[in-house]
């Protein structure tokens, strides 16, 4: 039996691991620590590490890991942008769970931009102390308007039908635009003109970090709203408070933050938040954030559990890794795998 680290662990991490990894014949040693350079040491004497998206995995944690003959490191997430690939490259494989539930991502995505345009979150709060007032809480009609979403894998093609849905108009910026999906693609400066809302839902790399900053606000209609359920870096924070203090920008609803991996997934209620950005952004009427559940439904925790142990499996297993991914990926886009379907 294969004894894997299991870091970042909450309550709900668990449920789906510990129902199917008997079927794998796998252990896990649960950590609610982060993986770090710190922390990479109790791994000592076990055969994996299962990490998640927060978790700082790089060229300290890697030597780490690999001087403890740690061979695999299984991202139970999507995004991968925390991993150093070129310091692991030839010292651990890493694989993670491409797609879990883009169905969870999106309609919380949608969820979010209910919320804000009904004021739904004020609502329930003035309800709440027995005030049924609904002076300031008008919202719009979705049907007509125009959403801009910024890329188009699963997640961002399933909430385009959700809009659709809403009768709205949708336009789309991708630089791999998805062939035969009856979407409208445009350049990125035209969505930003053209946006009623914006969606974003691409990964985090060099072209896309602060994709949402000062002069592509300055761009944007008066009172565009901006729903982000994909990496917290695609936005530049500062830039969006200040938008929303002078009122460019009409609402936020934030799913990710990009300082969020020393405060999201734990409760800081009895404490002081001293990330002023952050608390500033939360203390507006007109910005929704909630601490990275986008993902959070039991069908994407069962798609995660399953994915993640059967990317173990196929690592001890000897086979090809399905969904490894590795610096030549990270750096080229792409990575033409050798022995046995592996990157190096």
């Amino acid at each position: 039996m294969k004894n894997i680290a299991f870091f970042d662990t909450k309550p709900y991490d668990r449920i789906w691991f510990d129902r199917l990894k008997d079927k794998y014949g796998f252990e896990f040693k649960y950590f609610e620590s982060k993986l770090n350079s710190d922390t990479a040491v109790m791994c000592a004497g076990l055969d994996g590490v299962v990490a998640f998206v927060n978790d700082v995995i790089d060229e300290k944690t890697i030597s780490i890991l690999s001087d403890q003959d740690i061979r695999i490191l299984a991202l139970r997430c999507a995004g991968y942008n925390n991993v150093d690939f070129k310091a692991a490259y030839g010292k651990i494989h890493v694989v993670r769970v491409p797609a879990y539930s883009p169905h969870a991502v999106a309609e919380h995505a949608m969820a979010l931009l209910l919320t804000l345009n009904r004021k739904i979150h004020r609502a329930y709060i003035r309800t709440r102390d027995f005030n049924f007032s609904i002076n300031g809480l008008t919202g719009f009609d979705l049907f007509g308007k125009t959403m801009g979403v910024v890329g188009t894998g699963k997640i961002g093609r399933v909430f385009v039908d959700i809009c659709k849905g809403f009768g709205m108009k949708v336009i789309a910026y991708d630089p791999f635009p998805a062939k035969d999906s009856g979407i409208e693609y445009v350049e990125l400066e035209e969505l930003f003109r053209r946006s009623d809302i914006i969606s974003l839902h691409a990964p985090l790399t060099k072209e896309t970090y602060h994709i949402i900053n000062q002069d592509s606000i300055a761009l944007m209609k008066d009172g565009v709203i901006i729903i982000n359920t994909s990496r917290g870096a695609l936005i530049d924070s500062e830039a969006l408070l200040e938008a929303i203090k002078n009122g460019k920008i009409g609402g936020a609803g934030l799913d990710v933050y990009e300082e969020e991996s020393d405060i999201f997934f734990e409760d800081y209620s009895n404490a002081i938040i001293q990330d002023d950005v952050l608390a500033r952004l939360i203390s507006m009427p007109n910005v929704v954030v909630t601490s990275h559940q986008a993902f959070l439904t039991d069908e994407a925790l069962k798609n995660i559990a399953e994915t993640t142990l059967e990317n173990l499996r196929q690592f001890f297993d000897g086979e090809d890794l399905t969904n490894e991914i590795c610096y030549q990926c990270a750096k080229y886009g792409s990575c033409e795998k050798q022995g046995k379907g592996r990157c190096f």
